[in-house]
């Protein structure tokens, strides 16, 4: 049981394995039907070498069987499967029903196994090749079988294993039936890049560039994605080596390396990268699950796969590179001492206006008369009427309301201020009537208070208030929906599309209008209120969006509201616009100032800061 759990963790697992015996057996067609996500039944049917009465039956013993023809093939694996334990781990957690016939057998047979006990070994007349019928999983190990998830979840596990066997063999059918639905149908491809268009679709293949490169050490090819194509969201990162799929979390940081300073942090390209290596080099049985690959030497694995994905980006211009080959590129001619005979050199003239006054006809008055001319000083009457005074009071002469002469510069500002009847109309009408606000950056909101100045983080509020208009959203199941100008399609795969469809009416209740628009793609017509609709962002939304709905929500009900709604709160305040004007500052504060905690987002970062008059004297 210790080795059926290793095995078989669910029913995803079960539908690995079973493909996997059918691409070893040679098959160039598999069928995998499925119900209720593999609770009901699990079928894989493949038109292989099929087995013999006798090899039937001994398959589903432990240790009993191998693919392996000698000890000298431990070194030299390139089949799926070697140690002989799936069938016999399945086996001993469901109901096994085997159909199975050779080709140059006229009769086949039926094998019935249940709890690791052979029930009966029946002739009958089948197709050549073999039908592994699995029934009712985990059904005598309940602990396990109350482990597995949602249907949904458990069947986007079921298309991520289907997917990464049918991208390692482009030349075999593969088809994915779900309830009675046909999920996949793939035919046998032409190329390796027609097969990744069959499974992940159009719209990302066309982002996919080739890379190669043969080595002494591995043999390198596949696809990267452009850097402007990057996304948050995983999901299109595949490793091959040998035709079987491993992960290598050492081996995505040569990618990502390669990848430095072309895409924004938190990014990550698509890529589906094939290694052809010696397999004396590569150890894959050091996990149960073979998805696990050991190298004979990282580091050179890594230092080529870090120089091929780079070479191919620098030469279709995505990264920096140097362009020395000049071969086609126009002759320019260098400028010689008879520059001047094509195009003579004139200095420039200044033409000054002597006569010319910006500040004539301004109308700064006087008791007497407006001055005519006020640059360089007063006129001539001013002139001397300034001259009178200085004689009279010895310099420093200040003019009042009642003297004749002119009220101008530092000897009239008051008077001039005071005889100006229109003076600061220009600037009350442009005056708000509330609070005056400083915008800073687009990110911070500087405002004032009681005590001194209000500096609020734009971003942040704007999570607060979301975080608690979703708060009240799924507790009241409120719609509070954004109606996009034009609906926005994505394509989010057959294995996410089960995402939503569970978390439907959640969605819904804050506010996303979503759609199902074919069997991998949906159609956003509304998003939530204070979610910025561009088609941009609505797809960086989605991909956001996945990640949470992704999570494990298996908290408190109440814990999952707050949770969920701190999480689109987030997303929310990174897709929503700058603010740019005061009026929308002012709107942002008041919403901000009606949340229950103000000063605080969900995950307690600080909103407000305040600055006392007495820290603003400290400056000066």
């Amino acid at each position: 049981m210790i080795a059926a759990g290793e095995v078989v963790q669910r029913p995803a697992s079960v539908v690995k394995e079973l493909m996997e015996n059918a691409v070893d057996a040679g098959a160039d067609q598999v069928t995998v039907v499925i119900q209720d996500a593999g609770r009901t039944l699990i079928q894989v049917i493949d038109n292989g070498c099929g087995m013999t009465p006798d090899q039937a039956v001994l398959c589903f013993e432990r240790h009993a069987t191998s693919k392996l023809q000698s000890a000298e093939d431990l070194n030299n694996i390139l089949t799926f499967g070697f140690r002989g334990e799936a069938l016999a781990s399945i086996a001993a957690v469901a109901e096994v029903t085997l159909k199975t016939r050779q080709e140059d057998s006229e009769l086949g047979c039926q094998v019935d196994f249940a709890d690791s006990q052979h029930l009966a070994t029946t002739e009958i007349q089948t197709a050549k090749g073999s039908s592994f019928s699995v029934r009712n999983l985990f059904y005598n190990v309940p602990a396990r079988r109350k482990f597995l998830k949602s249907d949904n979840v458990e069947f986007k596990h079921i298309v991520t294993e289907f997917i990464r066997v049918a991208l390692t063999r482009p030349d075999v059918g593969f088809i994915l039936t779900h309830n009675g639905k046909d999920v996949y149908v793939l035919k046998p491809a032409m190329s390796l890049k027609y097969r990744v268009r069959d499974v992940i679709g159009a719209n990302v293949t066309d982002d996919l560039v080739d890379i190669g490169a043969d080595t002494s050490v591995a043999l390198i090819s596949g696809f990267v994605g452009r850097p402007d194509a990057a996304r948050k969201m995983l999901g299109n990162q595949y490793f091959f080596v040998n035709g079987r799929f491993f992960k290598s979390p050492y081996l995505h940081k040569a990618v990502m390396k390669a990848y430095e300073n072309m895409i924004p942090d938190g990014y990550t390209p698509s890529y589906f990268i094939y290694m052809t290596i010696d397999p004396q080099a590569v150890d894959v049985n050091i996990h149960p699950t073979k998805t696990e690959i050991k190298f004979e030497d990282d580091s050179i694995i890594f230092q080529t796969l870090f120089a091929c994905i780079r070479e191919v980006l620098g030469r279709n211009s995505f990264g920096e590179s140097i362009d020395f080959d000049r071969e086609g590129m126009p002759e320019i001619p260098a400028l010689g001492s008879n520059f001047d005979e094509f195009r003579p050199i004139t200095e420039p003239q200044l033409e000054i206006d002597d006569t010319y006054n910006p500040f004539d006809n301004d109308g700064f008055p006087s008791v007497s008369s407006p001055f005519a001319n006020t640059i360089g000083g007063l006129d001539k009457e001013a002139e001397a009427m300034h001259a009178a005074a200085a004689r009279t009071y010895g310099g420093g002469v200040s003019y009042s309301q009642q003297s004749s002469g002119p009220s101008f510069g530092v000897y009239g500002a008051e008077a001039f201020i005071q005889k100006r009847d229109d003076y600061g109309k220009l600037f009350e009408d442009k005056l708000s009537p509330g609070k005056a606000v400083l915008m800073v950056q687009g990110k911070y909101i500087v405002s004032t208070s009681r005590s001194g100045l209000m500096i609020i983080n734009a971003p942040r509020a704007m999570e607060r208030i979301l975080y608690d208009r979703f708060t009240e959203a799924l507790s009241k199941n409120a719609h509070l929906t954004q109606t996009a100008l034009f609906p926005v399609t994505v394509q989010v795969g057959v294995e996410n599309m089960c995402l939503f469809q569970e978390h439907a009416q959640m969605l819904a209740s804050l506010g996303f209008d979503i759609a199902p628009f074919g069997p991998d793609t949906i159609v956003v017509n509304g998003v939530p209120e204070g979610y910025s609709a561009e088609a941009g962002k609505v797809h960086a939304m989605i991909s956001d969006l996945l990640l949470v709905l992704a999570e494990d929500h298996s908290a408190l009900p109440e814990m999952m509201v707050s949770n969920m709604a701190s999480r689109l709160a987030k997303l929310g305040a990174l897709s929503s616009d700058p603010v740019t004007n005061p009026a929308e500052a002012q709107r942002l504060i008041d919403s901000l100032l009606a949340c229950e905690n103000p000063e605080y987002t969900s995950s307690g970062r600080r909103v407000i800061a305040l600055v006392s008059v007495e820290d603003i004297e400290k400056k000066f």
